[in-house]
């Protein structure tokens, strides 16, 4: 090969690279220019989402809320999750028999009336044997005669005395997206809802979801004011909640935020409030009842209620007094009425929204 045909291959391969390279950047700058497009896409599609934090102490219903919403707006549960309810479920048997057995003795030793605690001898064997499962870290899968056993136990008078609803606590983050009027109707709102656990050691979790929010849904169990906390057995339910919606309540971050304050438990309240006194909560201490029946669960609702709206505006700014600010009275499972109060919900942030 001569002098020259080197030189000019060699001048034809350096030339070559710049073309190369050319289209090597062309195709990278495709690239850049997609994913800028995507990401401008979900960035407007992110805008049209309404973002709603669930907040409460533990066991306030928080979590059947979400579970409601899912079955109401969502398609449901799949049978992979309803499959993996399966040892929650089981471990729920075992843990509420345990409380009810363990309560029904402790009740036996110091209520004046503990005669209608007492058990029936074969029941008492039974109690202990499911007692003593509930307390161990992993449980059995329920079979035919365990079932027996706590279908018998369970049916026993003692145990109808401390009846109690049986939870699984919350832990981590978890979120669905919705919509009030469902996924296959156009033109409704879509919101996207973050559920917590409610315990003092899962709020740290919270910390991280404030920004952005559009509205606080903030769950209160009004039927618990004379329980104390899974975590402390030194602090009343209902004193927790106060103590941690008044924190709620004064995050810089909520300063334009809409708070939708959920009374929950009301099927419970209703039923309780005639048999124990408002009055051993610490913050009801000023609660005087009225005639007993239906009118009572209402003055004892109202005076509930009106607590909340004395402390949502001690505790709020005069800045942020204006801000959307709505009580509904919930009960968890109630599923009609978890319908109605999310529709209202969803018709209250519209109007604000729309400044009306």
């Amino acid at each position: 090969m001569s002098v020259l045909t080197c030189v000019i291959e060699s001048m034809g391969s350096s030339c070559s690279r710049p073309h190369s390279l050319n289209e090597a950047e062309a195709t990278e700058n495709a690239k850049s220019a997609d994913i800028d497009r995507r990401i401008l896409q979900e960035t407007k599609a992110e805008q049209h989402i309404h973002k709603l934090l669930l907040l409460g102490a533990g066991e306030s219903g928080k979590s059947t809320i979400f579970k409601q919403i899912k079955l109401l707006f969502q398609t449901g549960f799949d049978e992979t999750e309803l499959r993996s309810y399966t040892s929650v479920i089981h471990a729920n048997v075992y843990q509420t028999i345990k409380i009810l057995y363990d309560g029904a003795k402790e009740l036996a030793q110091v209520e004046p009336d503990s005669s209608k605690y007492l058990l029936s001898p074969d029941n008492q064997e039974i109690g202990e044997k499911l007692s003593e499962i509930g307390a161990r870290l992993d449980y059995p899968l329920l079979n035919k005669e365990l079932v027996q056993d706590v279908r018998k136990l369970w049916q026993d008078p003692a145990i109808q005395e401390d009846v109690l609803h049986a939870r699984v606590r919350t832990n981590g983050v978890v979120e669905i997206q919705f919509s009030p009027l469902g996924e296959s109707k156009r033109g409704g709102e879509v919101y996207r809802l973050y559920d917590v656990g409610g315990q003092r050691n899962e709020r740290r979790k919270w910390i991280h979801l404030f920004e952005g929010v559009n509205a606080v849904i903030f769950c209160a169990a009004i039927s618990e004011y004379d329980q104390v906390l899974f975590e402390d057995e030194t602090k009343n339910r209902m004193m927790e909640t106060k103590e941690l919606f008044d924190w709620v309540l004064k995050q810089r971050c909520f300063e334009k935020t809409s708070f939708m304050l959920f009374l929950n438990k009301f099927d419970i309240f209703e039923r309780k409030i005639q048999k124990v006194p408002l009055s051993v909560c610490e913050w009801f201490k000023d609660y005087q009842p009225t005639a007993p029946g239906k009118q009572e669960v209402e003055h004892a609702y109202e005076f509930v209620k009106k607590k909340f709206e004395e402390l949502y505006f001690q505790s709020s700014k005069p800045d942020r007094v204006d801000r959307v600010f709505k009580i509904y009275r919930t009960t968890a499972l109630d599923q009609k009425l978890v319908k109605k109060t999310f529709k209202l919900i969803d018709e209250s942030m519209r109007r604000s929204r729309e400044g009306t």
